[in-house]
């Protein structure tokens, strides 16, 4: 199938995307059309399916494109070899991360169940990995007695839900800064697993 006079996938497909992720964090991913989401980008409706297959498939490339920048935004930060810093390392880069991405973090959240069963398992696989990294932190603080946390895995959970909900909230340019909310969040998480 030939692609619209005058599109380019380097352009259009990017576009939509974008369109998809503004419009399901906007209206949830049950509201939305395909139809919706063409006219948002300015193309008729079967031009997309040139670009994605179905309105499924695009909500599985936005959740796994988060998850996958996630991780890999991760990696790249340095990482301490104590474990106490490397937990304060990594509530400031969840708390910056999620705010310099609050409609993907939402939708990961709230789309979650609009997933098909093989679906949902790529997207937790990817999330459980993440999980993991926290978990291990925990793990390793708690083995150099620098944390009291019974269950690693239920607080790694507990964490992160903690860090996530400040998208619910943060304004950018209400009373705290990015750098003060990540500051008192780090207090928190550190009295949470009590260090």
């Amino acid at each position: 199938m030939a692609r619209t006079a005058g599109s380019h996938s380097d352009i259009t497909g990017p576009r939509i995307r974008e369109a998809a992720l503004r419009l399901f964090a906007k209206h949830g991913y049950a509201a939305v059309s395909m139809r919706k989401i063409a006219s948002d980008v300015g193309v008729q409706a079967g031009a997309l399916y040139n670009y994605i297959p179905d309105k499924q498939a695009l909500l599985v490339s936005l959740l796994k494109g988060h998850m996958d920048e996630l991780l890999e935004a991760w990696q790249a930060e340095p990482r301490p070899d104590d474990p106490l810093a490397r937990l304060e390392a990594f509530v400031r880069f969840h708390i910056g991360f999620t705010l310099r991405h609050p409609e993907s973090i939402f939708i990961s959240y709230m789309e979650l169940r609009n997933l098909e069963p093989e679906n949902f398992a790529v997207i937790e696989a990817l999330r459980g990995r993440y999980e993991a990294v926290l978990e291990e932190i925990l793990r390793d603080g708690r083995d150099a007695g620098q944390l009291a946390v019974p269950d690693t895995r239920i607080a790694a959970f507990a964490l992160i839900a903690m860090l996530t909900g400040v998208n619910t909230w943060y304004r950018e340019g209400g009373r705290l800064s990015e750098e003060e909310v990540a500051t008192l969040y780090w207090d928190m998480a550190r009295k949470a697993v009590g260090a």
